[in-house]
């Protein structure tokens, strides 16, 4: 089968992304025949809580971390030399569909920030997305949310944001894992994660982003629970995208088979080119 777009992939430009090379991802985008790859790099509009061992793998964001070693303010995005890389990648493989894209974490907070991002960029892709919580006047990432609340607590809070998220903010067309927080559920203390004890939870966010006219993003880092593409489509949505939210070019489409055997057992199907959203 041939595969989706990635729509959801970082490079050496993301912050987070020190493995990341968007020429030798677009190399093996080649390698497994995919249509089309999106390089949405991240931009982040909070800064939150971060310990020692956050940073282990990246060295390089200490010069971010505020002298107390406990907060980080993620570097913002190059976008001159990511839009120069970008143009070179298209010129060295000119029969891959390269987009120009990028993830902006909690836009609904910082809005004039967003807008004038937007304004500069002119980006194919725009992913909206919801990294942390604010806890105290404080925000924290997912994992150490999880250390001192009710893991219920957690993904009913994280779902309320995402409605604020997708009310709040109209500069993107897709949103990204909506299941984020499940990523980092404790299994080990709380049992396996089941979505229907969330249903009325997703179900409303899911109508606020059907409602909005937007996409909803199949993220396979996780796998998305089949669930929730069900009732995606039950409240109103009229298609999807694919993310693998790869870091390093090795991730790229990863789990996409399944994924895409998931989706389309859910109602959605193949849209009229291999590079398009899947509609219902």
């Amino acid at each position: 089968m041939v595969l989706p777009a990635d729509g959801h992939v970082h490079s050496q430009w993301s912050w987070d992304a020190p493995g990341g090379s968007m020429e030798q991802t677009c190399r093996r985008a080649v390698e497994l025949g995919l249509p089309a790859v999106a390089f949405t790099e991240h931009v982040d509009f909070a800064s939150w809580i971060v310990r020692p061992e956050d940073l282990a793998d990246f060295p390089h964001l200490k010069a971010f971390v505020t002298p107390g070693g406990t907060t980080l303010t993620p570097p913002a995005l190059d976008l001159d030399g990511y839009q120069e890389c970008l143009q070179r990648c298209r010129e060295e493989f000119p029969d891959l569909r390269i987009l120009s894209g990028v993830e902006m974490g909690e836009p609904h907070w910082n809005p004039a920030a967003a807008a004038a991002l937007l304004a500069a960029g002119g980006f194919d892709r725009v992913l909206g997305s919801l990294h942390c919580l604010e806890i105290d006047g404080e925000h924290s990432e997912m994992p150490h949310l999880y250390e001192n609340r009710e893991p219920a607590r957690v993904v009913r809070e994280y779902l309320a944001e995402v409605v604020r998220l997708v009310t709040e903010s109209d500069g993107f067309s897709a949103l990204a894992h909506i299941d984020y927080a499940v990523r980092y559920w404790p299994e080990q203390t709380a049992g396996p994660f089941r979505p229907a004890d969330f249903q009325d939870e997703f179900r409303h966010a899911l109508r606020t982003l059907a409602d909005s006219g937007r996409v909803l993003e199949v993220n396979t880092r996780g796998p998305m629970h089949p669930e929730i593409v069900r009732w995606w489509r039950e409240e109103g949505g009229e298609a999807v995208t694919f993310g693998s939210d790869a870091h390093t070019p090795v991730g790229l489409a990863h789990g996409f088979a399944a994924a895409a055997a998931m989706v389309e057992a859910q109602g959605f199907r193949p849209g009229r080119h291999p590079y398009d959203h899947w509609p219902r």
